[in-house]
């Protein structure tokens, strides 16, 4: 069985990653990793890779940076090729970026079985392009695989079969768990070991990259207030994203970085900022991934946004959802420090096996599958 592993952006190499490794043990599966070049990325070279523990991708479409519907449309055009030269079984898409909706939309007219891995995910923000890419992408699916409870229900409701859903897990998990384990500082760039080693016992990390963020100077401002304030009692490490800094600067606010407190630093790679984050008293973010990531390793975590598509990391896990409301940031980063967190847990399945469900799945089409592996 041929199966076409579509990644748009580096994010979603890391959920790619693992549903490879998971295939590299079954000889019936031929997996062909697809990079549509829809962001690029100077740090995505051959070591990445290695570091994933994934081969090179078999084909790099190089689509680049446009408006949705030039990106989406270029995808679409260099994808069919790739269809047409593979004739694959089942073309798998994993999250909400441009090439998820572009290459679905590809395999669907070519009578292509569909895979959507995280499906099921909604925030109910239709300004969101996340949201109709993943209303869109579900529309056409064939086999769903989702992270919680909560995107099974979801998908039901709006009509899908239920033997066509599995509650499988979550992928991120998977690699999180994998990347742990061969973490050291010897894999670490120097500089950011050395930056840690200068950090107190309790300090927090942050990201911040949305455009609903970053593209106000309201809610930036008050976001960096509340941080401001919240650094004079833990130091906050910022890995400040190239639209963030443009847009600080463009609106005349570089002086609310200039504190010592706030320690800002180009944009890391994963393992990098893993090291960092994962021994925080507090996570401050409006990413996706990162809610769930810190969620699974139970960390403190704020997210500066109005929604979330994953209400599980709120609901169960160590997550709050603040939107740009400064005191309510400011209050319960407090807690956090003072380690006066909620209780919470990690969400059912999110335990580093999610890839051998959606591998067992999709190579053998019987659910008894999934109850072995999930029993074990």
């Amino acid at each position: 069985m041929k199966i076409i592993l579509v990644a748009g952006a580096r994010p979603n190499f890391m959920k790619i990653a693992p549903i490879i490794r998971a295939m590299n043990k079954h000889p019936q599966l031929e997996p062909v990793l697809v990079h549509t070049g829809q962001h690029y990325d100077k740090n995505m070279s051959g070591t990445f890779f290695q570091t994933l523990g994934i081969p090179d991708p078999h084909y790099n479409l190089q689509v680049g940076s446009g408006s949705h519907a030039v990106q989406t449309a270029e995808v679409m055009v260099r994808f069919e090729e790739v269809c047409l030269k593979e004739k694959p079984d089942v073309v798998m898409v994993v999250g909400d970026v441009n090439s998820t909706i572009a290459t679905g939309l590809t395999a669907k007219k070519l009578h292509i079985t569909l895979a959507h891995v995280e499906a099921g995910l909604r925030s109910g923000d239709r300004s969101m392009p996340e949201e109709i890419n993943r209303l869109a992408t579900d529309a056409i699916t064939d086999l769903f695989f989702t992270t919680e409870l909560q995107g099974t229900k979801n998908l039901i409701n709006e009509g899908h079969a239920p033997e066509s859903v599995h509650f499988v897990g979550h992928v991120m998990i998977d690699n999180l768990f994998y990347q742990l384990q061969n973490l050291s500082e010897s894999t670490i760039s120097t500089d950011v070991v050395q930056l840690k080693k200068s950090l107190p016992e309790k300090y927090i990390c942050m990201t911040l990259h949305r455009p609903s963020n970053v593209d106000s100077r309201e809610n930036i401002s008050k976001i960096f207030d509340a941080v401001r304030e919240i650094s004079t009692r833990a130091p906050v490490v910022f890995p400040i994203h190239p639209r963030t800094l443009k847009n600080i600067e463009s609106f005349g606010l570089k002086p609310l970085l200039n504190t010592e407190n706030i320690i800002t630093t180009s944009p890391l790679d994963y393992n990098d900022f893993l090291y960092l984050w994962k021994d925080s008293c507090l996570v401050l973010t409006d990413s996706g991934g990162l809610q769930e990531e810190a969620t699974a390793l139970r960390i403190p975590c704020l997210t500066m946004r109005e929604n979330t598509e994953r209400p599980v990391t709120a609901e169960v896990g160590s997550n709050i959802v603040v939107g740009t409301d400064g005191e309510k940031i400011k209050r319960l980063a407090m807690e956090a420090i003072e380690g006066k967190w909620k209780e919470c847990a990690v969400p059912e399945l999110w335990d580093g096996r999610a890839s051998e469900r959606i591998v067992c799945l999709i190579g053998e089409e019987k659910l008894i599958c999934y109850n072995v592996v999930k029993k074990q």
